[in-house]
């Protein structure tokens, strides 16, 4: 089995217009920054060895160009050479003109600077594009030959990160999207990672273990500066006894753990004070309190109402040393910095800034006596943690930043972190320009006293990704841009970088995709409910079906759901742009297709545009059923309603065309890290519940976790998304023929049992895709969207 302790090797970086004639950048020093000034000193004397980190700088570049390998020199250099900060330096390599030397010589303080020199030096000189498997891969067609590489300016190119920590993850991320990665799978992210210059990525694969040798559950930032000796720690074949020292069993830690689709809300990091119910028999005096309901159906205790170990006992320090102990034994260092967020979508059992307080002194105590040198990495923020020990998160800062509210987080370090989305949810959705100002404006700002001095790093904090590569190429820059970005003049570079070549019509439509679908500013958060993956579980009676203002189909009317019941729940599809203009930029994309079709970028896009807008029909399609529902039109109903699920079905078929939405990988990547047949069933299990119904549903009463982590994806549409509806219309029809009330009961019941069904399924899904995007997409745009309108019956 290949050892987890391996280098680093691929993906997606910062874009940023260059003038050649530049050799340096401004230099940063902020008082942020010198709070942790310790804590980068220490990281730097541990850091390994430059052999090591160039070893793994070139192992990336082996995986990434294999073809272009020898064209490339690698140096480690000291932060003297770049003026006391991180950076990277790009030179021609005096003996290029020699056939067969290196023809570009990339320097930089560490293996990560390295690599995202090689990555700027690649997209700048080059015109490539990195990008997720899932979203397209990688575009090296624009790569030049052997020997005619692009030189740089004679002076060489400087670039220095303005702040020096660059974070990524969520807590939530280790479920959402990395739940069943091998080897493999993970030896690609932590590659991408490098590329992008993170060097602050949160790790919480296999902490599960080391609360299994020792305790409970954590959550460690490795950094990245560590090249080839950290990030991933396989808990496969792993179920240490647990009773070492607090005697608790291996059945009392199944109880306390999540699935493993799950795991994210049982490792809530470093020692929080949440503790398993059984430690309660163990320590019998300890101060122990049973938290409230979480999103549970009538707080069934197997899915809700964690025990909170109360900061003042004795025991509470005792655990949080002894597991931090046990991670230094088990990786032997760490990057010192760890999670922890004790009511992270928790209620504290005691509303007060006291008790708050003291439970931060006692959390971080027993970080600090395990590891002297800790640093707390969290997502609010307490006055109990020495200056210079605690960097907080601003954890949705491109949408709601905290930073300019709070003085700057009144002294505190922190760092500006991009959310974007939320559950893995599919769908095209970002606001670039906020992306492109806020880091900068952050730290240079004036409207605020020593509005700057604060902020010691960026980053991306998404529940999942392998989405939306065009926002995570931009915030991916922001790690080393000084100044702001001209997104316009940014986004017709993106285009042509990711296609591999200049097309007009493409640029066009991305000037339109800018303006639209990536530039939300109203402010609301983005869970994608759109009605065929989060299907409103409410009576049609009660849905109003009322006049909108936005432009809807290039008409300027339209329709939005509004709930009116306080008892049922319909959370409707967020709009906030103009779909006639989207449905432009699918016929500019379209009309392209004859240049572009070969490129899998260019079809991972033109998927996924085709899918929005038909969505947003759908969405339109449905409240025309609703409508002639209340008008007590029953052939209306029948005739939308067939048109709905022959929409669903045709969806799939357009997911099929693309590996980046498929179902079959998700399941069969769950069932492969199964050692028995038995749990295989067990994570299979997991993978379908997660992305569906959460289990704590009775028979009548679905999960109040639903449709959360919903997923375009096909096999899911045409198996269990169109299925529901088709019994929700089912249940409608019957309503209008019988004279009766809709019964909302019995749908449910049914719905319920679908789900349920579903998800204790076995029935093989592809892992490959099949059709052509552009035929599909072509066909489906002249069925449902051109010259149509969604009103037409």
């Amino acid at each position: 089995m290949d050892s987890p302790f391996r280098s680093v090797s691929l993906i997606l970086f910062f874009i940023i217009t260059i003038t050649l004639s530049t050799l340096a950048v401004a230099q940063s020093s902020t008082i942020g920054v010198q709070y942790i000034s310790r804590l980068l000193d220490i990281q730097e004397r541990e850091r390994a060895p430059p052999s090591v980190q160039l070893a793994a700088a070139y192992a990336v570049l082996q995986r990434l160009l294999p073809s272009h390998y020898s064209a490339f020199q690698f140096r480690i250099i000291s932060k003297k050479q770049c003026d006391g900060e991180y950076c990277f330096i790009l030179r021609n390599h005096p003996s290029s003109y020699i056939r067969g030397t290196p023809e570009i010589v990339i320097s930089g303080v560490t293996g990560v600077e390295v690599l995202a020199g090689l990555h700027w030096y690649l997209r700048y000189w080059c015109g490539s594009h990195i990008s997720w498997d899932k979203t397209g891969g990688v575009q090296v067609a624009s790569m030049p030959k052997l020997g005619s590489f692009p030189r740089v300016q004679d002076a060489g190119v400087l670039v220095k990160r303005p702040i020096p920590l660059n974070y990524y993850q969520n807590a939530v991320t280790s479920s959402y999207t990395f739940a069943w990665w091998d080897w493999k799978r993970w030896e690609k992210e932590i590659d991408w990672m490098a590329l992008q210059g993170i060097n602050l990525p949160l790790a919480f694969t296999g902490q599960e273990a080391i609360w299994q040798k020792d305790f409970q559950k954590s959550g460690i930032l490795w950094s990245l500066t560590f090249i080839g000796l950290a990030t991933y720690f396989s808990c496969t074949n792993l179920h240490f006894t647990f009773n070492q020292k607090f005697n608790i069993s291996n059945s009392d830690l199944d109880d306390f753990f999540g699935g493993p689709g799950f795991l994210a809300w049982s490792l809530l990091p470093a020692f929080s004070g949440n503790v398993p119910a059984a430690l309660q028999n163990v320590f019998p005096s300890a101060k122990i309190t049973q938290l409230g309901n979480w999103f549970s159906v009538k707080s069934d205790p197997r899915w809700c109402c964690t025990y909170l170990l109360d900061a003042t006992d004795p025991l509470f320090i005792e655990i949080g040393r002894a597991f931090i102990e046990q991670q230094l034994k088990e990786y032997g260092r760490t990057s010192h910095i760890y999670n922890c967020d004790t009511f992270d979508e928790n209620t504290p059992p005691v509303d007060s800034p006291e008790y708050i307080s003291s439970l931060g002194a006692a959390i971080y105590s027993g970080m600090q006596s395990g590891d002297s040198d800790a640093v707390w990495l969290m997502q609010a923020l307490l006055n109990s943690v020495p200056l210079g020990k605690l960097v907080v998160l601003d954890l949705f800062a491109e949408v709601k930043p905290i930073w300019s509210t709070s003085k700057q987080f009144y002294g505190v370090p922190y760092i500006w972190c991009m959310l974007h989305n939320f559950a893995g949810n599919i769908e095209m959705y970002g606001i670039l320009d906020s992306i492109a100002f806020g880091p900068v404006e952050a730290r240079t700002s004036e409207n605020t006293t020593m509005a700057s001095l604060f902020n010691v790093g960026v980053g991306m904090s998404m529940e999942g990704i392998e989405q939306n590569p065009v926002v995570y190429d931009l915030m991916s820059e922001m790690a080393f841009q000084h100044e702001k970005v001209d997104v316009k003049a940014w986004i017709n570079q993106y285009s042509v970088r990711r296609y591999g070549r200049s097309v007009p019509a493409i640029q066009d439509a991305w000037n339109v995709l800018y303006h639209t679908v990536y530039n939300c500013t109203d402010g609301a958060t983005d869970k994608n409910r759109d009605v065929i993956v989060a299907f409103p579980d409410v009576d049609p009676s009660i849905i109003s079906v009322t006049e909108g203002k936005y432009q809807n189909y290039g008409k300027p009317v339209s329709k939005e759901a509004v709930l009116k019941s306080e008892t049922s729940s319909y959370d409707h599809p967020h709009l906030w742009y103009s779909t006639s203009e989207v449905i432009r930029a699918l016929e500019l994309f379209i009309a392209s297709g004859n240049e572009l079709s070969a490129s899998n970028t260019y079809r991972y896009d033109l998927i996924d545009l085709t899918r929005q807008a038909l969505a947003k029909y759908a969405n339109e399609l449905f409240l025309n059923i609703i409508e002639a529902y209340q008008l007590n039109d029953a052939h209306g109903v029948f005739q939308l309603s067939r048109r709905f699920l022959e929409l669903v079905e045709d969806m799939d078929s357009l997911l099929a065309c693309h590996d980046g939405f498929l179902l079959g990988p998700w399941l069969e990547s769950a069932k492969q890290l199964a050692q028995n047949e038995e749990q295989e069933k067990q994570y299979e299990w997991n993978a379908r519940t997660q992305i569906t119904m959460w289990f704590d549903n009775t028979e009548e009463e679905a999960s109040l976790l639903r449709d959360y982590g919903n997923k375009y994806w096909s096999g899911l549409l045409r198996d269990y998304y169109g299925p529901r509806a088709a019994i929700y219309f089912k249940y409608m029809i019957e309503s209008l023929e019988s004279g009766d009330g809709f019964r909302l009961k019995d749908w449910r019941r049914e719905w319920i049992k679908l789900t349920n069904d579903w998800q204790n399924g076995r029935n093989v899904y592809p892992v490959e895709s099949n059709g052509d995007a552009l035929i599909t997409s072509q066909w489906l745009y002249n069925k449902y969207l051109q010259g149509t309108s969604v009103f037409d019956h």
